[in-house]
């Protein structure tokens, strides 16, 4: 009889001892009961041990499935440095398949790419620094040179990973990959079905797919030879996982590929604070087609102002495109009372209502509960309501009456919720079929369409005044990010809404990001990240009194510790979220391993940890 530690996959169990009649591999995929529950659970073997002084119960399967030692290694270090038991994290990964042969195709791939001597020095600089920066303007040309690094490192019989945020993974960019690498590429993301998942990993084990492009998921897929990640438009948060664990995956790239001597390249063209900080980097500042932007300001408090009509009206008599950027969707973010000021909340989170007028409702957009729109306030029951912070149904609504006979569509996560609404929105975009592209931040990723004159940016002043120690950063990036989207061929026009004219103009109409950065890093030094590392507990708990107890006695404990100051605590932002009361504390220290003490000192039920914390 064999022993083993195994963990349990998806469970924060810690390692169990099982017994087995066979002799099994560190890493294989086993099925086990636990008491109580009718239906086996996934395992990994971690560990061979002694026979224990207790009775172990017997793995009941054997599966044809393996996690390999570098999968092992990195879910340990997932769990030390994020908090979470070795089973999380290795959760995030899918296992190999030992029935599975490798065919060993040695495919030869030729591009065709001649890169701009700018672009042969980044080139040529990435290769020689093998972990860093390319710190690219708009329209500078990143992708010709990811293409070129993919297709050196797959020449060379290895494989390769391009993370992009999942709405930029664009039919476009497909277009593109598959022009050069043809069957050997694949686009992995969350809408894909899992009869198609299932026939890559096939073909990515059997060696007849060699790169994935892909959202976060695809940084951990059973590769075998794995020489390139590249992480583009590496300044976006959608990398960091918003459940346990809660890994950021371009961090881990930079992980992995200093671990394992893997080629990483972080691409941006608003280079976040912690990459630029980190990593060596290449600025490749010439853009591909020499055209000019101009900039406009508009500090009106009206939805669409006579300004901006006047200019969407002088680029359609063009023939041109317009986008329309919004931070908000649906019609309104806030029902208000005019009597008693409060606004309509959802009964399970403490969260305002969002207006949408076409399904006559008020949905909750963290729970998903919807209601009718009340014909008076539920709170004095008679106030009238009064609609705060338009949103991109609305301003749709408002563009359809003035432009009656032009295509206005909007490109929201309340319209864009399959592969296929989104690849047929951008297709229909790019072939001049709508005029007008009214969205939320899904406008900024990386969309390359060439008939697009004129940016109109709203409500950027929501994202610059969030509580949050990155709003700079992110209202500037963010900005940058949908006014490169116009006039990538010939001049383009972008109108910004806003009250912060003096703050976006200086760094707008210089085009230094670069310079944003060196002032920021002396903004948040000794406070924020990067010069610190910053982590948050949430405690959770549908009895609020129980919950307030938990925080307190945590609050006092780690009050006591050294190296750690508690910035604050108290109730969430939002504070009940899905029937359940919320508090946290937020930690700061210049002390890593301190930090990290702490926060596996912390073992309550209620308590969820978030190492890094985006806020």
């Amino acid at each position: 009889m064999f022993y083993y530690e195994l963990a349990l996959l998806k469970s924060p169990l810690n390692l169990l001892t099982f017994q087995s009649n066979d002799e099994l591999n560190i890493g294989q995929l086993v099925k086990i009961s636990l008491r109580n529950r009718k239906k086996t659970d996934d395992a990994v073997v971690l560990k061979k041990v002694e026979e224990p002084s207790f009775k172990c119960s017997q793995i009941e399967e054997i599966s044809s499935y393996y996690f390999d030692e570098k999968m092992i290694e990195t879910a340990k270090f997932i769990s030390q440095y994020y908090v979470c038991s070795i089973g999380e994290a290795l959760s995030v990964y899918t296992p190999f398949n030992s029935e599975i042969d490798d065919l060993k195709e040695d495919l030869k791939f030729h591009s065709g790419i001649e890169l701009s001597k700018e672009q042969n020095d980044a080139f040529d600089f990435l290769n020689e620094k093998r972990q860093a920066l390319l710190f690219a303007a708009t329209g500078a040309g990143k992708t010709e040179i990811y293409i070129k690094t993919i297709e050196k490192h797959l020449n060379n019989n290895g494989q390769a990973v391009l993370l992009m945020p999942e709405i930029s993974l664009t039919p476009q960019m497909q277009k593109r990959l598959e022009k050069v690498f043809c069957d050997s590429v694949a686009i992995w993301h969350s809408k894909i079905s899992k009869k198609k998942k299932d026939e890559i990993l096939t073909k990515l084990l059997s060696g007849k797919i060699k790169l994935i492009a892909g959202a976060r998921s695809a940084l951990f897929l059973p590769y075998k030879n794995l020489s390139c990640i590249i992480v583009d438009e590496e300044h976006d948060d959608s990398y960091k996982n918003d459940s346990k664990p809660r890994l950021n995956a371009k961090d881990l790239s930079i992980y992995i590929a200093k671990k394992y001597d893997i080629q990483l390249i972080l691409g941006s063209a608003t280079a976040s604070l912690g990459s630029f900080t980190k990593l060596p980097y290449f600025r490749l500042t010439k853009t591909y087609f020499n055209s000019n932007k101009n900039y406009y300001f508009d500090d009106s408090d009206a939805n669409l102002s006579e300004n901006i009509i006047n200019k969407i009206k002088a680029v359609l008599n063009e023939q041109k495109q317009i986008i329309v950027f919004l931070p908000t969707r649906a019609n309104y973010k806030y029902q208000i009372c005019t009597s008693c000021g409060k606004s309509v909340e959802c009964p399970f989170c403490s969260v305002s209502m969002s207006l949408h007028k076409n399904d006559l409702a008020l949905k909750c957009h963290y729970c998903g509960y919807a209601q009718q729109i009340p014909s008076s306030c539920p709170s004095c029951q008679t106030g009238i309501i009064h609609n705060l912070r338009v949103g991109t149904a609305q301003i749709q609504e408002e563009l359809q009456d003035i432009f009656k006979d032009k295509i206005i569509k909007r490109f929201d996560r309340d319209i864009v919720k399959t592969d296929k609404q989104l690849k047929d929105i951008l297709n229909d975009f790019n072939n001049n079929k709508i005029d007008i592209l009214v969205g939320t931040q899904m406008l900024s990723k990386g969309h390359d369409y060439h008939n697009v004159k004129l940016a109109v940016v709203l409500g950027i002043d929501s994202v610059l005044n969030m509580n949050s120690y990155k709003s700079r950063e992110k209202a500037l990036s963010l900005l940058i990010q949908i006014a490169g989207r116009s006039g990538r061929k010939d001049d383009g026009e972008v109108i910004i809404q806003t009250k912060n004219e003096e703050f976006f103009s200086h760094y707008l109409l210089k085009s230094d990001y670069k310079e944003f950065l060196e002032g920021e890093v002396e903004f948040r030094h000794e406070l924020y990240p990067p010069s610190v590392k910053m982590a948050r507990i949430t405690f959770a708990h549908t009895n609020g009194l129980k919950v307030k107890d938990e925080l307190d006695k945590y609050v006092a404990l780690l009050k006591r510790l050294e190296n750690i100051e508690v910035v604050g605590f108290g109730q969430s932002p939002i504070f009940k979220l899905s029937n359940k009361y919320r508090y946290e504390i937020l930690l700061r220290s210049s002390n890593v391993k301190a930090l990290l003490q702490a926060l596996h000192s912390v073992d309550s039920l209620m308590a969820s940890i978030d190492m890094d914390t985006i806020f």
